[in-house]
């Protein structure tokens, strides 16, 4: 035959035997042709291609069961070819292009901030948010076929398993704080590409510069068996997934197993078979990983340029207020300044995510200086916010403002507080004293004269210092 002279691809083997099932069908039916009716004879053909089918299915598992023929010609236990890159394209956050044999798997990888996590809508109401997300996608043309695009529920178990296989090897969100989408695009499919999905999305994360606990790989096992005679089948094609009695797809670390998946078709399956097949799996786990670790073999130091860079800063809760602003004015205009993407949570907690070092800076200044503390002997620069005949008061913080008395204004006497500032004016003082109410006390003439904190105190008759609260307008 001529398909048994070819060497082996999946458009070989599937369109030899669909030729061959066509010849069957033509010369065992061809003497009838002219004797039967139009409708009798599609039904003798349908009859005849159904019987070519099972005499397909039982040669292929005859072969591999009693003389380990596989239909690519592979021994029980050899991985197809594998190879792999990163890096694929130039705007994503991370990427992996995983290919074994003829199945081939594209992960993108993309960085969120915490706001981006997905809210969780269940029938018992909970604040639960998923801040990981795999999407998995099986077009019509990584089978060579044509169609619409759509997901159905084999897109979405596909997509949960490689999810569930890479979930417990995430970093902690405390150390990591990013809302985590991997879509992986299956761009040939000859089996197993759900375990391609989920070695493609490891490269991905590791391209992303995701501190991973451990790199993870997968692989689909499958079986036939008879009666008591079984083998066991590593890497399986789609014919073989098709043909054969078990698809095990196990997927894991150097260190053990982070999800299982079985279809099953027949009873029987011992604990010694499972302990085979699992087996099996690792020594064919391991191969594959450790070509994986070739192209890149630990995470990225640092994510990518053009992704979110998310630093934190935690401030107290009560300064939350000062942060956001009358109806969140405040944070939209340090947001818009700067450039970055600010997200506050209910203990303080605030996310600055920034695509560059500078607007992350700025902005974490400009909290800062929100959320700052009144310190008695620091000195600031101030403006001034109200005059009075006896002193002047000037903001020294957003929001906090201290009294300078018109004894503490110059080094000389002052008969008139306008005489040397006026309401705008900028100025730089010393804080002497915060009372138990929170009341600031400032000296210009400290600065004037050159004092230290103990000898402005004693001038301008302050005492010890009592509170590091300032006076809030």
């Amino acid at each position: 035959m001529e398909i048994l002279n070819k060497p082996y691809s999946k458009e070989n083997l599937y369109g030899g035997i669909s030729d061959l099932k066509d010849t069957v069908i033509e010369e065992m039916t061809a003497d009838q042709a002219e004797a039967l009716s139009e409708t009798e004879l599609k039904q003798l053909k349908k009859a005849v291609g159904n019987a070519f089918e099972e005499a397909e299915k039982a040669i292929i598992r005859e072969r591999i069961l009693k003389e380990h023929k596989r239909p690519d010609g592979r021994g029980l236990e050899k991985v197809r070819d594998v190879w792999c890159e990163i890096d694929i394209s130039p705007r994503v956050h991370g990427s992996g292009l995983f290919t074994r044999g003829e199945t081939q798997v594209l992960t993108l990888a993309t960085l969120g901030t915490p706001r981006d996590a997905k809210e969780l809508d269940n029938l018992i109401p909970t604040e639960q948010k998923k801040r990981y997300m795999h999407h998995y996608n099986f077009p019509p043309f990584s089978t060579g076929e044509t169609g619409r695009l759509y997901t159905s529920r084999r897109e979405i178990g596909h997509g949960m398993l490689a999810e569930r296989a890479l979930e417990p090897m995430l970093p902690d969100e405390k150390d990591f704080p990013y809302t985590l989408r991997l879509v992986s695009e299956v761009m040939s499919s000859n089996g197993s590409s759900s375990m391609a999905s989920t070695c493609g999305s490891t490269l991905a994360l590791m391209d992303t510069g995701v501190p991973i606990k451990r790199p993870v790989s997968g692989v689909a096992m499958g079986m036939v068996k008879e009666g008591d005679d079984y083998v066991i089948l590593t890497d399986i094609l789609g014919m073989e997934d098709h043909l054969g009695d078990m698809d095990f797809k196990v997927t894991g670390t150097t260190e053990g197993i982070t999800a299982l998946q079985m279809d099953i078709k027949i009873g029987g399956i011992t604990t010694e078979i499972m302990s085979e097949a699992l087996e099996q799996a690792r020594r064919a786990r391991l191969h594959i990983l450790e070509i994986m670790l070739e192209v890149i073999d630990q995470p990225r130091s640092d994510i990518k340029d053009h992704a979110p860079r998310i630093e934190t800063i935690k401030v107290p809760v009560e300064k939350i207020g000062a942060v956001i602003g009358k109806g969140g004015e405040t944070i939209r205009e340090i947001q818009d300044e700067t450039n970055t993407r600010i997200e506050i949570e209910d203990d303080g907690t605030i996310f600055i995510a920034s695509t560059d070092g500078v607007g992350y800076k700025a902005a974490r200044e400009k909290i800062e200086r929100l959320t700052e503390e009144v310190e008695v002997g620091r000195i600031y620069t101030g403006k001034v916010v109200r005059t009075t005949d006896f002193g002047a008061f000037v903001e020294i913080l957003p929001g906090t403002d201290g009294l300078v008395h018109i004894s503490q204004l110059d080094t000389s006497h002052v008969n008139k507080v306008t005489d040397v500032v006026r309401t705008g004016d900028e100025i730089t003082v010393m804080v002497t004293n915060v009372d138990n109410q929170g009341r600031v006390r400032l000296s210009r003439q400290a600065l004037l004269e050159g004092w230290t904190l103990e000898e402005a105190q004693a001038k301008d008759g302050g005492g010890k210092k009592s509170s590091r609260r300032g006076h809030r307008h």
